[in-house]
């Protein structure tokens, strides 16, 4: 008993350690405390040559497709009168292409939902007849078996 009256009377282990937080809205703050891994070091130097070659080869693209605008404009020009009516055959004829395919899905689409609905209510008319006919089949059985039973006693006597 004495024992356990020093261990309640004992300092108990727990404390509370507080840390300061202080508030630097300088650009240290943004900056991380240590410097980069060895592996991000080694992914800089790896990406930054396959970057600067995408770079180049779309600098390259673009100025490959000015130069074709400004050769071909001239000639887009003078071909007008024969460009135009073929570009909008050619997109008259897409246009009916999607459409006449937007038809047919749409069509098959509603022939599978009406064939759906059918067949759901010819299987609930089959589940109502079956079970009209079980019905009727029991009811037909009792009788037997009631018309049975008084001739079972009218010719016992």
């Amino acid at each position: 008993m004495a024992d356990r009256d020093r261990e309640r009377d004992r300092p108990q282990p727990h404390q509370l350690q507080v840390h300061p937080q202080r508030y630097d809205p300088g650009a240290k703050s943004l900056m991380p405390k240590r410097g980069p891994t060895a592996s991000q070091v080694i992914a800089v130097l790896t990406l930054l040559p396959v970057g600067g070659t995408l770079l180049l080869l779309s600098g390259l693209t673009l100025a490959g497709s000015v130069i074709g605008l400004l050769v071909t404009t001239p000639l887009f020009v003078i071909f007008s009168p024969v460009l135009v009516p073929a570009a909008v055959t050619i997109g008259l004829a897409v246009t009916g292409f999607f459409a006449s395919g937007a038809f047919g899905l749409t069509g098959l689409t509603s022939m599978s939902w009406v064939f759906n609905y059918l067949r759901k209510a010819t299987g609930s008319m089959m589940a109502d007849m079956a079970g009209y006919v079980g019905k009727k089949t029991k009811e037909m059985g009792q009788e037997v078996q009631t018309k049975a039973h008084e001739v079972g006693k009218t010719g016992s006597r």
